[in-house]
């Protein structure tokens, strides 16, 4: 049955779309599984730039604005299928449209991926809305957590299945917050710690998926 996943997060900077990125490429490689990624940072979509989709000539933007279907929207890269974003695209767009254009094709794909805005507005709603399972992407930082839980409360009040904390960039665990007290606070399980690691920074320059680079 498809599965459509939403990856959000609050504060820029946390990792969100190197991991909706990683997953989509990990899932469509070694597990041969059909995947669609999309882009829902409608105000700074940088997907493209993780997936080497660097002058798309049609976007998510024009999907929602009305102006194309959204299977000429989606580029084929690195075994999966993406539709990106677009920086300056300047006709009004509906967020909230995103859902019933992902259930037109949804039946096609094993797993839909979904990279959300870090706002917590229409654009991150429009994700929470459209997706069966919600991951929130933070780091072990007071900051960072005060955010998660601000997403966490805009998704159980639309009725979104959060499914899990994914838990990134950590660094210096004597100094960050723990697994047990980000549960304890959060009341959302853990499913993922990430550690900092210089392959991130470096797979981005390459413009490759970090499964694949």
């Amino acid at each position: 049955m498809p599965k459509t996943i939403g990856i959000v997060a609050i504060k820029g900077g946390v990792g969100k779309t190197t991991i909706a990125a990683s997953l989509a490429a990990d899932l469509a490689n070694n597990y041969q599984k059909k995947v669609l990624l999309i882009d829902a940072n409608f105000s700074a979509p940088n997907l493209g730039l993780h997936m080497d989709i660097l002058e798309p000539k049609k976007t998510i933007h024009h999907v929602l604005a009305n102006k194309s279907r959204i299977t000429s929207a989606i580029h084929r890269k690195f075994g999966v299928d993406v539709i990106p974003g677009n920086y300056v695209f300047n006709s009004a767009i509906n967020h909230l449209k995103l859902k019933n254009k992902i259930n037109n094709i949804k039946k096609k794909y094993d797993f839909i991926i979904i990279d959300s805005s870090p706002s917590l507005n229409t654009e991150m709603l429009s994700t929470m809305l459209a997706s069966d399972n919600i991951f929130i992407v933070t780091t072990p930082d007071y900051p960072t957590l005060s955010c998660t839980l601000k997403a966490s409360k805009l998704a159980i009040n639309r009725g979104s299945q959060i499914s899990g904390i994914i838990i990134n960039k950590i660094r210096d665990p004597k100094y960050e917050l723990n697994l047990k007290e980000i549960e304890a606070i959060t009341k959302i399980p853990i499913v993922a710690k990430i550690p900092d690691d210089k392959t991130a920074v470096r797979s981005l320059f390459k413009r490759i998926p970090i499964p694949l680079y």
